[in-house]
């Protein structure tokens, strides 16, 4: 397994839609195991593929404490979204900034996993949370862009900055 690196908030790569999965194989599996490992080690509870520039319709999550949870979305398609919620969202690619976004608070979503088997999940809370805004990733969008032109404008400027410290 490898720790991938994650893209970061403004790069235009993060924009590109996923393309969907043909084949679920040997490559197909080591990337979920390498994206798991990403995700773990950057104390994340979501990681899209197209977060470590792979323009694949792939996301790897686990909402549990003890990180035993690990769920594989392959092709996922909500079919399903009712009510709605106002949530704190943080992101891998937007590190250190969080924001309330408002969202469906309950989904249904359909995927294939790891083995290539459908399934059907019902979701709400935290775990339907995280299933939007990883899917959102994998249209090219990032979490973020929910929010206000002002706010998206103070956080582009606040990224930069900071990367320009750390250069």
């Amino acid at each position: 397994m490898a720790i991938l690196d994650i893209l970061q908030y403004p790069d235009p790569r993060l924009h590109l839609p996923a393309a969907r999965v043909e084949k679920i194989d040997a490559a197909t599996r080591q990337l979920v195991a390498d994206m798991a490992e990403t995700m773990y080690a950057a104390e994340g509870v979501g990681l899209a593929a197209t977060q470590v520039n792979v323009h694949k319709q792939i996301v790897v999550m686990d909402i549990s404490d003890d990180r035993s949870g690990l769920r594989v979305f392959i092709n996922p398609e909500i079919t399903r979204m009712e009510g709605l919620s106002v949530n704190q969202e943080g992101c891998l690619s937007v590190p250190g900034i969080y924001e309330n976004v408002e969202r469906a608070d309950s989904v249904t979503v359909t995927a294939l996993d790891e083995n290539g088997s459908r399934f059907t999940l019902n979701a709400s809370g935290l775990l339907a949370t995280c299933i939007q805004h990883e899917l959102d990733h994998l249209q090219g969008k990032v979490f973020v862009e929910h929010l206000s032109e002002l706010k998206v404008n103070r956080i582009r400027a606040k990224l930069k900055k900071r990367q320009r410290k750390a250069a």
